[in-house]
């Protein structure tokens, strides 16, 4: 698209912005909304003790969906019983065997979180640290590594929006706002409240075991939310700590208006300190939730303690 402006130009020169807003030293972001408060409202809405866990599966015989230019696991058998056969396994004492394997992962290839400084623009990263700290081999300023080592639980809630439009999954570059989300919790009875972590399902990973690879990702651009300021002062102003989707980058994935990429990774990941997490399996979970009417429940995950990462896998734990 010709004439793409800039993200400063998108975004203008006074974003909504919580720099500052936890201190200087604040590595993340939103997910202080998180006190103990919050993780109890996520707890009272427990009701039968379901429990989900929501990773996608790692080296899939389909393929794993992963943003173009990233690439699947490659696992790797270490040990076996040929191994030990052959005579060239270790020896222990007493005669056991056992199975060792180790693997080549992007780390923001499977169900992952961002880390606040993975995303950024005009050389600046969340809380207006300089972008020169991502250099020499790792991130020394906003990695995943907070994130882990503090951990997300709270009152999730999910807006499953293939469901609101009646269909399998979204289509391809299909859009939605925050306003089109309250009139998708509305429809299903319930209320995005205050500091809830948001889960937004489009159903398109459905689409992905569904479809060929080439298929897939041809003229590749996924559904998803599309930036407005007003969008972003509604994610501010109801103080959300965590988008959650089973897309791969959590929105659609250029401005259809501007061609900009990514331009909420800038004003609610860069901007904001939301946390971002993506590839999220939500099917199963949405069909309970469609059973029994009830769209609340407690939300938990840990990504892994990663130094200087600039993501983690994660395998989000839902107990309804």
């Amino acid at each position: 698209m010709a004439d793409v402006p800039s993200m400063r130009e998108l975004l203008g020169d006074n974003p909504p912005q919580n720099w500052g807003k936890w201190g200087s030293d604040d590595e993340v972001g939103s997910l202080n909304y998180l006190d103990p408060a919050q993780v109890l409202r996520g707890v009272a809405s427990v009701r039968d003790g379901q429990v989900f866990t929501l990773q996608c599966p790692m080296g899939h015989p389909h393929g794993d969906p992963v943003f173009p230019g990233r690439e699947g696991i490659k696992r790797e058998m270490v040990w076996d019983q040929e191994l030990f056969e052959s005579g060239n396994g270790p020896s222990f004492p007493g005669g056991i065997r056992a199975t060792d394997d180790k693997a080549e992962i992007f780390l923001q290839g499977s169900s992952q979180y961002d880390a606040l400084g993975h995303a950024w623009y005009d050389d600046t990263l969340w809380n207006g640290r300089s972008a020169d700290t991502t250099n020499g081999g790792g991130m020394s300023w906003a990695s995943i590594l907070p994130i882990a080592e503090r951990g997300v639980a709270g009152r999730g809630v999910l807006i499953d929006m293939a469901r609101h439009r009646g269909k399998d999954w979204l289509d391809k570059g299909e859009t939605f706002t925050h306003t089109d989300l309250e009139d998708a919790a509305a429809k299903q009875g319930t209320t995005i409240e205050d500091r809830d972590i948001l889960l937004v399902r489009t159903g398109f990973l459905k689409y992905f075991y569904a479809t060929p690879a080439e298929e897939f990702y041809e003229g590749f651009i996924e559904p998803g939310l599309t930036y407005s300021r007003e969008l972003v002062e509604w994610f501010q102003n109801k103080e959300i700590p965590n988008l959650v989707t089973d897309t791969i980058a959590n929105e659609v994935t250029a401005n259809p208006e501007t061609g900009v990429l990514l331009p909420l990774h800038a004003s609610l990941l860069r901007n904001l300190g939301v946390s971002l997490a993506e590839i999220i399996w939500l099917d199963d979970l949405a069909d309970a939730c469609a059973a029994d009417g009830r769209w609340d429940f407690l939300y938990t995950a840990a990504p892994l303690k990663i130094h200087e990462a600039t993501g983690s896998p994660v395998n989000p734990v839902v107990i309804r």
